[in-house]
C-alpha cells in the first residue's frame, strides 16, 4: 500500500492530484514486484510519500501501450488533438495553485516561483495547441517536367522524455506538449527526487481527454527505467534534459536504434557587464540570472565579467542586493530555498573553498545557512582567478563569482573558454558593442540588458557540449516529425 503524507495536507485542495503510482495505458499502476521509492521535502527532511518504482520489464510495457495508441492518436484531425490540448491547459491553470504547492513540497523552490513555473508550463501546451493546426504540406517547384512534389511532415512515433528535478512541470510539458501537438505518443520518466509534479500532469491529461497510452509516466530510477528505451527500437526519438555527462550516455546508449536526439544539456553562463550599461537595471539582471531557482538552473549565470572602471560599483551593489535576499522554506515569503541534496550543497562548499584557495575573496555567504543542512547561503567571491574550478565548472547553486576584464577582445575569449554554450548575458548601452559581442559569443542564446528571455514562441537550445536541436516554437514541435518526400506523376 502507498502512502502519501502529502496528499493529506490541507493546504492541498484536490487531493487526486497527489499519485504515487506510475501511469501506464490509460491506468495507475505500482512496479510489478511492488518495489517504491520514499519521496522527502528538500527543506526539512520530512516524508511526502512514497512512490512506485517500475522496473524494467514495466517500464517496456509502456512502450507497448504507446505503440497500440499511436495510430489512433496520430489519425485524429489536428483540430481534434489541439482541442484536447486546449482541455489539459485549461485545466493546469484551474488547479494552479494545488500545483504549485505540490512543486514546493517535493522540489523547494519558493512558492512564488513556483506559481511562475505552472503559467509558463501551461504556455507551452497552449502555444502547441495552436501550433498542431499548422504543419501543413508543403509544396515545392518540381525539377521534372511531368510531376507534382509535396513534402510532408508526419509524426516521428512514440518519443521518450526524460525529465530533470529542478523545473519538474515546465520541463514535462515543453517537450510533452510538442510531442503531442506533432501526433507522437509519449514515454515519460520524471527525476526520482521530483514525481509527484509529473504524476499530478498525467491526472490532468486523463481529465482533459488524452486518450489511455498516448501519455504515459513511469516512475521510478532512470538506470532502471530508462535503457528499455533507448534500445527499443519503436521509440523513435528521445528527448532529454540534465547534465551534459548523462546526455553523452544517452546519445551512446540510442545509437544502435538510430533514434532523433533533442538534448537541453549544461550550462556555463557568462554575464559580461561593459562599462556604460544602465548599473541598477545590471544588478538587478544579474541577481535574478544568477540566483533564481536558488541558481539551481541550467540558464544561471555561473560567471560574472565586469569592465574595470565600473568593477567595484557593481560588485559594491551586487553584494548589497544579495545580502538583501532571504532564505527559507518554499511556503515562506523567501527569495531562497534549499538545494535539492546533499550533492549540490557539496558541490557549493568545494567551489567556494577552491576559489578561496586560489586568491578569490568571500564578500558574503560562504558557507551552510542554519535552517537546515541542504540551505547554502547567498554567496559572493569576487577578483575570482581564471583557474578557479567554478569559472570552469557548472556550480549549479547560489555561489556567484565575479571577475575584472580591461578589454571587449579578453571577455568574448574568456566568455567562449567553455565546452558548454547555452546561453550568454551583455549588459552595454552601446549598440555596435552589443551586435559585435551578441556575433562573437558562442552560445546558443544570448539575453541583452535583460534575463528572461526564454517562452513558448522561441527555440530554446544550446550548441558544444549544451545539446541537440531546439525545444519550443514550430522548430520545437518538427524535431518530433519526419519529412516524407511524394512525387507525384501528373499522369
Amino acid at each position: 500500500m502507498l502512502e502519501t503524507a502529502i496528499s493529506n495536507r490541507e493546504d492541498i485542495s484536490d487531493k487526486s492530484l497527489v499519485r504515487g503510482f506510475s501511469y501506464v495505458g490509460g491506468k495507475w499502476v505500482s512496479a510489478s514486484d511492488n518495489a517504491t521509492l520514499q519521496i522527502t521535502d528538500p527543506a526539512d527532511g520530512s516524508f511526502l510519500g512514497d512512490v512506485a518504482s517500475l522496473k524494467a520489464e514495466d517500464s517496456a510495457t509502456a512502450v507497448d501501450a504507446a505503440q497500440a495508441a499511436f495510430a489512433g492518436w496520430s489519425g485524429l484531425l489536428p483540430q481534434d488533438r489541439s482541442i484536447i490540448l486546449r482541455r489539459w491547459f485549461d485545466l493546469m491553470l484551474e488547479h494552479k495553485e494545488d500545483l504549485a504547492r505540490i512543486m514546493v513540497l517535493e522540489q523547494g523552490k519558493p512558492l512564488s516561483e513556483a506559481r511562475g513555473e505552472i503559467d509558463y508550463a501551461a504556455g507551452f501546451i497552449e502555444y502547441y495547441a495552436e501550433e498542431s493546426k499548422r504543419p501543413n504540406i508543403e509544396g515545392v517547384t518540381s525539377h521534372l517536367p511531368d510531376a507534382e512534389v509535396e513534402l510532408w511532415l508526419e509524426p516521428v512515433g512514440i518519443v521518450a522524455l526524460i525529465t530533470p528535478w529542478n523545473f519538474p512541470t515546465a520541463m514535462l510539458t515543453r517537450k510533452a506538449a510538442a510531442a503531442l501537438a506533432a501526433g507522437c505518443t509519449i514515454v515519460a520518466h520524471p527525476s526520482h527526487e521530483t514525481p509527484y509534479s509529473a504524476t499530478a500532469l498525467a491526472e490532468l491529461a486523463e481529465r482533459a481527454g488524452i486518450p489511455a497510452g498516448v501519455f504515459n509516466v513511469v516512475t521510478g530510477r532512470a538506470q532502471t527505467v530508462v535503457p528499455p528505451w533507448t534500445s527499443d527500437p519503436r521509440v523513435r526519438a528521445l528527448s532529454f534534459t540534465g547534465s551534459t555527462e548523462v546526455g553523452r550516455l544517452l546519445y551512446g546508449n540510442s545509437a544502435n536504434t538510430m533514434k532523433k536526439l533533442v538534448m537541453e544539456l549544461g550550462g556555463h553562463a557568462p554575464l559580461i557587464v561593459f562599462k556604460g550599461a544602465d548599473m541598477e537595471n545590471a544588478v538587478v539582471e544579474a541577481i535574478k540570472a544568477k540566483f533564481a531557482t536558488t541558481g539551481q538552473d541550467c540558464l544561471g549565470a555561473n560567471r560574472i565579467f565586469v569592465e574595470y572602471p565600473v568593477y567595484e560599483e557593481f560588485c559594491q551593489k551586487f553584494i548589497s542586493a544579495t545580502k538583501a535576499l532571504t532564505i527559507g522554506k518554499g511556503m515562506e515569503n523567501c527569495d531562497l530555498g534549499p538545494l535539492m541534496n546533499e550533492k549540490s550543497v557539496q558541490k557549493q562548499e568545494e567551489h567556494v573553498a577552491d576559489a578561496l584557495a586560489k586568491g578569490a575573496k568571500l564578500a558574503c555567504g560562504g558557507r551552510r545557512s542554519e535552517l537546515g543542512p541542504l540551505f547554502y547561503e547567498a554567496t559572493v567571491l569576487t577578483d575570482v582567478p581564471a583557474d578557479a574550478l567554478i569559472m570552469s565548472e557548472e556550480t549549479f547553486g547560489p555561489v556567484a563569482p565575479i571577475a575584472p576584464f580591461a578589454t571587449e577582445e579578453e571577455v568574448v575569449a574568456r566568455a567562449n573558454d567553455t565546452e558548454y554554450g547555452l546561453v550568454a548575458y551583455v549588459h552595454s548601452d552601446d549598440p555596435k558593442r552589443i551586435y559585435r559581442v551578441s556575433r562573437a559569443l558562442q552560445f546558443g542564446m544570448v539575453a541583452v540588458n535583460r534575463t528572461k528571455v526564454t517562452g513558448a514562441p522561441i527555440p530554446f537550445g544550446g550548441i558544444k557540449q549544451s545539446g541537440l536541436g531546439r525545444e519550443g516554437a514550430r522548430r520545437g514541435m518538427e524535431e518530433f516529425m519526419e519529412i516524407k518526400y511524394v512525387c507525384r506523376d501528373w499522369a
